[in-house]
């Protein structure tokens, strides 16, 4: 499985966050003006996943078993679901 996710454009058209879900974990990418972070995590090392939903958009917790939750803004709710169905999938 090699799946990459995007946020909304409508909402941040030059720094679009990403989620790419490999075989083995998952990477998040957060954008900033200047450079930004990238945070890889096993899914072993995941204990849960949680959706905050607004009226068009979603932000995902990914909620890794030693280190603090990681925050992703932005999505549509379908591809956060998608997101969080494929990570529990895997944990």
């Amino acid at each position: 499985m090699n799946e990459i996710f995007k946020s909304s454009s409508i909402k941040d058209p030059v720094r679009p966050n990403e989620v790419h879900l490999t075989d083995k974990g998952v990477s998040f990418k957060m954008k900033k003006l200047i450079g930004g972070t990238e945070q890889f995590v096993f899914y072993s090392d995941i204990s849960g996943v949680e959706i905050d939903s607004g009226m068009f958009f979603a932000t995902i917790r990914v909620i890794p078993r030693a280190r603090p939750e990681i925050v992703i803004e932005n999505f549509t709710k379908g591809d956060a679901q998608r997101i969080k169905a494929l990570i529990l999938e895997r944990v």
